[in-house]
């Protein structure tokens, strides 16, 4: 990496992720220290990378790092903001991992601490599959850019985008798996009690769902040529409520999310 000490306010899934990654890339950096409100998250990760430092007294270890992950959620943010803003280095970098709270507005919770950039991550990251977007404050310089997507480039794409195009991407990128993969789990499980071998499943599964991504961006049909090419649809009949779904239920998680 880029021999920086890196600190993780907050020690749960999201962190897991990405230390995660980084072990599967080799690339886990030298200097990592985690805090968390909670001793069992932690211990936790120490199970799994003794080399990371735990802070069990509070936040200020972590955020006194380099470059500072705020790993925590929407709602107890602005609490956590509040306790480790004297414990930020001058110098530091922070990079903020939640949706709703503009780059602006951490400024304002940090007392004006304005080295600040927002990652939208999104859990393929734990295989080096991420899409992680991400927004810089305007005064950053090419290299402490580059610092922050080093961390990011073994974890996957880690695009730079406005910032006003981040809670899109949650919704998109970020929650997306979650739309998709109880689907995959039950046509493997049905695929396998049809015959298949697990194996046999999960490469067809996988190969399915890669065509279907393709032939939906790169066939140059439109959007009704693409669904009319197979002719029998079992599910078919359920479109109508899926898609109802969509659109309410997403489009009332954008309004909770977006600042």
């Amino acid at each position: 990496m880029n021999g920086r000490s890196i600190g993780f306010v907050g020690g749960g899934r999201i962190t897991r992720i990405i230390l995660e990654g980084w072990q599967k890339a080799g690339v886990v950096p030298a200097q990592v220290v985690v805090s968390d409100a909670s001793d069992a998250p932690l211990a936790k990760l120490k199970q799994q990378w003794p080399q990371v430092r735990a802070a069990v007294n509070g936040n200020a270890e972590a955020a006194g790092q380099d470059i500072v992950f705020l790993a925590v959620h929407p709602p107890v943010l602005a609490d956590v903001a509040a306790q480790i803003k004297a414990s930020l280095q001058s110098n530091a970098i922070l990079v903020s991992l939640a949706p709703k709270f503009t780059i602006s507005k951490l400024s304002q919770l940090l007392g004006g601490f304005a080295r600040i950039a927002r990652v939208i991550p999104n859990a393929p990251t734990v295989v080096g599959a991420g899409f992680n977007p991400i927004a810089f404050a305007p005064d950053f310089s090419d290299t402490e850019k580059r610092a922050v997507l080093d961390l990011w480039a073994p974890l996957g794409d880690c695009p730079q985008v406005a910032e006003d195009k981040l809670e899109a991407y949650a919704i998109l990128t970020a929650m997306g798996p979650t739309y998709f993969w109880y689907q995959f789990y039950e046509l493997c499980g049905l695929a396998e009690s049809f015959g298949l071998t697990s194996q046999e499943a999960n490469t067809g599964l996988e190969k399915m769902v890669t065509g279907a991504i393709q032939t939906m961006l790169h066939s140059g049909l439109s959007a009704e040529q693409v669904k009319d090419l197979i002719p029998v649809k079992p599910l078919g009949e359920a479109e109508a409520s899926m898609v109802e779904m969509y659109r309410t239920r997403l489009a009332g998680v954008m309004q909770k999310i977006k600042p």
